[in-house]
């Protein structure tokens, strides 16, 4: 296994400085060790130099392989029509590097799990789309001028080459909003689904027919939700929509019914929104956002036969909210599904912040209360975190691809996911393991060979290093973590 280091051109610069500390490849060594520090002195380099015998005044992180959790599907992020629309643009050469870098198993990151918008979101490059977008006042109720000729042009073909270089990639989609003529508001911000049964039927079709036209397209979608964010009341100028936990519930059947009678196995998720209500989804006194949404689902017999599990955002609450949930229905999955890293109000320590929080709260916290999934945002973005069409101003991408230079460089959630994606094997599961050593805080996994992956991030900044141990049956180690780095071990 190597360190990120691409370099090809001047053009394609993913320049990752590496520590090699010995000869020894990687996976001949009973332990290794791979540091990220939030100064970037280390990125995902091979610091196995730093491994010590283990320390009888160290607190202790113990591994326990024989108390297993659930199955880890994948690490990734999500090729927007705007981060297409920057990779698609870049040199051949360059284009195929990253894509080679970015989802390729063996000598790349190894990104296994994509989130598609079905349709536009704020990130797109140009107008907001659906794809049955009609003039204002008519219908198309059975999807005949249904098309997604739009994706044909850069989503799909990227999104088949990322199979091709991962064929473990999942892919699974959310819709930010249907087509205009099916809502209340007549536009694709804002409104409801208007109550109507010929629209209901029509939605579940309209998403059945999406995941049909992908997969002849030749791209499988794995699963979908409803509505991205179905709380947010007021989106800020970009696709959304109001779906209440009651029109979810009357949507849910209609929607398994059409995938299953086109012959389709994509999978149903519900909720997609945060661990918490946001200030977003407030309404008036007398109609309030509901808390519990996502129990509510499940709590519908009928809702819960056709879904598979629920997805949940990290930008409100906490990931304690998806144990919650799991201990009410243990046998529904749990997916993290959307967390964008954003801007720092000190733009020097975006960063070391993104770094630290996203990999405590997404990769440790998220997988820790039982999160099969850790998905960021925008696959890509240009230096001024677009191109966007309303929405977010500070979000930024796994990478930052410069549209004038083509330059390209990994950000701080390239290496948040490269610590998981990097060294977690289709079929990998969540093991136990301590909680806190100090200020460190890990999760444990252990992939089909057998192998032993911990992933611990230096949790508190005032702390300044933490040594610490780590336990595995009869062989220990220790090892010393900077403030806020992040390392994953492997234990043949």
């Amino acid at each position: 296994m190597r360190t990120p280091l691409v370099a090809v051109t001047t053009a394609l610069v993913l320049a990752v400085p590496a520590t090699t500390a010995t000869a020894t490849p990687a996976h001949t060594r009973p332990v290794t060790a791979w540091l990220t520090t939030g100064d970037q002195a280390n990125l995902l380099a091979d610091r196995t130099d730093l491994v010590g015998p283990s320390d009888a005044a160290s607190p202790t992180i113990a591994v326990d392989p024989s108390r297993r959790f659930q199955t880890v599907e994948g690490f990734g992020a999500s090729i927007t029509d705007s981060s297409a629309h920057l990779i698609a643009k870049l040199p051949g050469r360059d284009r195929r590097t990253l894509m080679r870098e970015l989802f390729e198993p063996r000598t790349g990151l190894g990104l296994s799990y994509l989130r598609q918008p079905i349709g536009s979101s704020d990130f797109v490059a140009g107008e907001h789309y659906t794809y049955n977008d009609l003039p204002a006042g008519r219908t198309d109720y059975q999807m005949r001028h249904f098309s997604i000729d739009r994706d044909r042009k850069e989503i799909i073909p990227l999104l088949r080459e990322a199979r091709a270089l991962n064929p473990n990639l999942k892919i699974m989609a959310s819709p930010w909003s249907p087509p205009a003529w099916m809502k209340t508001s007549g536009s694709l911000v804002g409104g409801r689904l208007k109550d109507d049964e010929r629209v209901y039927r029509a939605y579940a079709k309209y998403l059945a027919t999406f995941v049909g036209a992908y997969a002849r397209a030749g791209v499988r979608i794995d699963a979908i939700t409803l509505q991205n964010e179905p709380q947010n009341r007021t989106p800020d100028g970009y696709p959304g929509m109001d779906l209440r936990h009651d029109e979810a519930i009357r949507l849910i059947p209609l929607v398994g019914r059409e995938l299953r009678a086109a012959g389709l196995s994509t999978e149903l998720l519900g909720y997609d929104h945060n661990w918490s209500l946001h200030p977003n989804d407030g309404g008036p006194a007398d109609d309030p956002a509901n808390p519990d949404y996502a129990e509510s689902l499940l709590d519908d017999p009928t809702a819960r036969r056709w879904l598979a599990g629920t997805a949940f955002h990290c930008y409100s609450g906490d990931p304690e909210r998806q144990s919650r949930l799991h201990d009410l229905y243990p046998d529904k999955d749990i997916y993290f599904t959307e967390c964008s890293p954003n801007q720092s109000s000190d733009p020097t320590t975006t960063f070391s912040d993104t770094l630290h929080w996203q990999t405590r709260q997404v990769t440790v916290w998220g997988m820790r209360h039982w999160a099969k999934t850790a998905i960021g945002w925008n696959l890509a973005l240009d230096p001024s975190g677009g191109p966007h069409n309303g929405g977010c101003a500070t979000c930024f991408g796994t990478v930052t691809i410069d549209p004038e230079s083509g330059e390209v460089t990994p950000t701080a959630h390239y290496y948040v996911a490269g610590h998981g994606s990097k060294f977690l094997r289709p079929g990998a599961v969540r093991v136990d393991s301590t909680a806190y050593a100090g200020s460190v805080t890990g999760v444990a996994f252990r992939n089909p060979d057998g192998n032993i992956v911990l992933i611990a991030v230096n949790d508190d900044w005032g702390a300044g290093e933490q040594r610490f141990n780590v336990t595995l049956g009869a062989r220990s180690f220790s090892y010393t973590l900077p403030a806020g780095a992040v390392a994953t071990f492997t234990l043949r």
